[in-house]
């Protein structure tokens, strides 16, 4: 019999999972990636304005299909992100659907809110990278960029795994990084100190992660100090290139999408770096097959660049929640 497909709200979603269910959704997804037992196609990117001249609505839409092995599940999400009209609505950066199906037959078992999915699996995505690449358990200096949303999430997450001992933390709206601090005083095991300009924020960190909506290239390859790991994550570059082409290791999450998008995406569509110069992605790390844990000495470069993969994985554990439970609504489309 086929069921009628559920429909479940931020709200809803929010109920269902915890930042620890998320970081073991990602945990396992990488490494099925890693494994072969995971397909995920490269997302494809509708232009509305972010960068494109036409239409100028200031965003952009992306549809990220994927099947998770582990889970027997498939779906898509279609999400993105505006400035413009929504930001003056008052609206969040993101938006975002996530469409469950029955990978057997194809009816659609799920649709529901992606938005808080999102923002959770890309700062378990960091702090999974991390378990691999720095060690699980070990402390942490953190250097943070962007005190918005992705900034508490990030923190959250890498919290979960490790000891944060100290975070210094920059962003252009002092409110929002005050804010910031407040909120995650919980999470850190030490002080966090707001600090007025980008380059303090990289001073004595063992990781830096940048979480911004900035269009320049502010994080210099003179901050990119012996030892440590960056983590540049907006959609657009952010730091320089001389970063990208000293680094000792770069690894990425999916490299078709990491060539084209984000950090890597001018030097990538350029020619400047290639497929042969990333090292690994964090799925062979994760399952193995390339080496983490690097000497103390290595600069190491990191762009999780997001996958849909993540987005299906955590989003079927919530529908199997949500059926245990009795939540979300419940909509015959045919």
């Amino acid at each position: 019999m086929i069921e009628d497909t559920m429909l479940l709200n931020q709200k809803d979603v929010q109920s269902l999972i915890t930042m620890e269910d998320v970081i073991d959704c990602v945990d396992r997804t990488f490494q099925g990636m890693g494994n072969g037992t995971v397909v995920n196609p490269t997302k494809v990117n509708l232009d509305l304005g972010e960068t494109a001249a036409y239409p100028s609505y200031s965003g952009f839409m992306n549809a990220m299909p994927a099947y998770i092995g582990w889970s027997d599940s498939a779906g898509i999400k279609w999400a993105g992100g505006f400035l413009g009209e929504r930001k003056k609505l008052g609206l969040p950066y993101i938006t975002s659907l996530i469409l469950l199906i029955d990978p057997r037959v194809g009816n659609f078992r799920a649709v529901m809110d992606g938005a808080f999915i999102t923002n959770y699996r890309t700062g378990a995505q960091t702090a999974v990278a991390l378990k691999y690449l720095y060690g699980k358990g070990k402390k942490i200096r953190l250097g943070l960029y962007g005190a918005g949303v992705q900034g508490h999430t990030q923190t959250m997450a890498i919290s979960a795994l490790f000891e944060i001992t100290e975070v210094k933390v920059f962003d252009m709206n002092r409110e929002a990084a005050e804010k910031y601090a407040r909120d995650m005083e919980s999470c850190v095991k030490g002080p966090i100190q707001i600090v007025p300009d980008a380059r303090s924020a990289a001073v004595d960190v063992d990781v830096a992660v940048c979480v911004t909506q900035a269009k320049s290239e502010f994080f210099r390859n003179e901050w990119f100090k012996p030892g440590m790991l960056l983590f540049p994550m907006g959609s657009y570059q952010e730091c320089d290139d001389a970063c990208i082409e000293t680094a000792d290791r770069i690894i990425v999450d999916h490299i078709g999408q990491a060539l084209h998008r984000g950090a890597l995406a001018k030097l990538g569509t350029s020619g400047r770096i290639s497929e042969k110069n990333i090292y690994a992605t964090i799925g062979e790390v994760a399952a193995g097959k390339k080496a983490g844990h690097f000497s103390g000495g290595e600069r190491v470069i990191c762009v999780p660049i997001g996958t849909g993969a993540m987005d299906i994985s955590v989003a079927t554990l919530a529908w199997q929640r949500a059926k245990e439970k009795g939540l979300g609504g419940r909509f015959k489309f045919v």
